[in-house]
This record gives C-alpha cells, structure tokens and sequence, in this order.
C-alpha cells in the first residue's frame, strides 16, 4: 500500500488511511477500510484503478453505501468513494440527463422536477448514488432504473474508458451487467418525458410520504433486506413467520416494516449475518421458499 499512497501524493489525489466503513455506508457498520480515495474527477479515478490493477493492489468501488454490509474486520484493500466532488448532474438536450456516478439518486430526481422532466418520480426517497442505482438498477413502487437508463459510461478493471447501452446493461430485476464485467461505473445516462412539474412534484411527494409511513427511516439499513421471491413478498413471509421484532445483538427485524432489518444500535456485521440467517432458514423451513440478500456483503 505504501506504493499507492506515494502514487496519490504524488498526483494530489485525496485519500484517508483506516476510515472507518461505518461513516460512509447506510447501515452504520463496519470495520477501517484500509485507504480510502476520493477521485475528483474520472482522470483521477481512471488514474487509481489503473495504478491498482498494475500493481495487483485489490479496490472496491463504493458510492453513498446504501446497499452495502461491510465486515467487522474492515476492507484491506483501496475503497474507491465515488460521492461529494465526484456528484455532477446536468441537462443533455431536452430530456436526456447526465449523472456522475456518486451524485444521490435524489439529486438526480430533484434536478428532473426542476426541469419538468417525468419517469424517475419512484426513485425519490431511495438513498442511493446514481452509480449504486444503475449497478443494482434500483427500483420502488412499480419504477425501475432500467425504464429511464440507456448508457453507463465506467472504467473497466485494468483503467481503461469504456460505456455500454441498451441491451448490453442487461438490466434485470437487481441486477446488470456490471455485476459480473468488474468495471467501475462513472457516469449514467437517463431519457425521460417531459411533463407536468405540479404533477411531478406531487407524486414524488406521496411516494416520500409512503415510504416514511411504511419504512423504518428513522434507523440505519440498508434498505430492503431480502430480494423479491417470485410470486412472493419477502417482508409478508418473514411477517407471516412471527419474525417481526426479531433480534441479535444491535439487529432487529423492524417492527414496521419485516422487510427491513435495521441498526437499532450497535449492531455489527456479525449481527445482521446470523438475524438474516435465521430468517432465511426459517423462512424456507415454514414457508418453502428460499430467499435471497438483496444486500452486497463485503470484507
């Protein structure tokens, strides 16, 4: 590491040594990552991955954490924080908008309202970066990224440009390519409609106000535990399971909404690992149905 730490003053590029994980993920958990960049730009972060991969030096490329459990012993690697400097929204043409990578989800929905420009309304309210949203391609309330992204321009693993669009995102639910091809997503690219601002606002309102009067916003998590069985809801199957409450150590299954589990205080990686154990195991012993992490678990 003493390598890339001498490679990043010498090109002035920002970083932290054993930051805590626990500071920049949604959750509140985690060990130190080992170092943590913060490019300012995409020559900064093509810099860095390229150094990386030519060093044989492991990075993990991180947004604003909201889909992110990290283990109780840290990250030793380089955390790549795509989010405060690297966050540019701006207007391509009538209704095509450009995101930096670590720009918030809702920055991009607030700069569509200002704008009068319609689809992205049920993604308000998700906490995530528009780089997290495309990579998992998020999605509520019967909206997804897939309906309004078309291009995401990344860094692949050895540092070099590159983009996909259309087909080749191969958007599903939770799921796109950049699972798979380890590129580094930098920037993403939404068309959406023009439409009626009043209207737009309104039903990014009600969406906000749905979630705070069904969702557990008042604790850290990371968003919805479990993905989506077919056919099935997973937070009614835990429900159904008498699961609701349910506790270890700092986690807890909400009592509001069982497809959370939440940080009531103090949880570690640990806690939240054997809660969602336990729930998937009772689950499909109860019910037959076998549920998957909707949660990226890394260390």
């Amino acid at each position: 590491m003493e390598q890339l730490i001498d490679f990043l003053n010498k090109n002035s590029i920002k970083y932290s040594e054993n930051e805590p994980m626990s500071s920049h993920t949604t959750f509140k958990i985690g060990g130190n990552a080992r170092i943590m960049v913060f490019p300012a730009s995409e020559e900064q972060a093509q810099a860095v991955i390229g150094f990386c991969a030519k060093n044989g030096i492991r990075f993990l490329p991180v947004g604003n954490g909201s889909n992110l459990l990290v283990s109780d012993n840290g990250i030793n690697a380089c955390v790549i924080c795509f989010s405060g400097d690297y966050s540019e929204v701006r207007l391509e043409g009538e209704d095509v908008i450009f995101a930096q990578s670590g720009a918030p989800l809702m920055k991009l929905c607030r700069f569509a309202l200002q704008n009068s420009l319609s689809g992205l309304e049920f993604a308000y309210g998700i906490p995530g970066s528009c780089g997290g949203a495309a990579f998992m391609n998020a999605g509520a309330y019967g909206g997804e990224m897939k309906d309004v992204l078309f291009r995401c321009e990344h860094i692949d693993k050895n540092g070099n440009k590159g983009f996909l669009e259309g087909d080749a995102l191969e958007l599903s639910y939770r799921h796109s390519a950049y699972y798979e091809n380890g590129c580094t997503i930098t920037g993403i690219y939404v068309k959406l409609k023009k439409g009626n601002k009043e209207e737009i606002k309104a039903k990014m309102q009600d969406l906000i106000s749905r979630r705070r009067e069904k969702q557990p916003l008042e604790y850290p998590s990371a968003g919805s535990t479990f993905k989506r069985p077919p056919g099935y809801f997973a937070g009614s199957l835990i429900e159904e399971c008498g699961l609701k409450g349910k506790t270890v150590g700092g986690a807890q299954v909400s009592e509001k909404h069982a497809g959370f589990v939440i940080n009531k205080g103090g949880a570690t990686c640990a806690d939240v690992l054997e809660l969602c154990r336990f729930c998937s195991d009772t689950v499909y012993k109860k019910k037959g149905v076998k549920l998957e992490m909707e949660i990226r678990v890394t260390e």
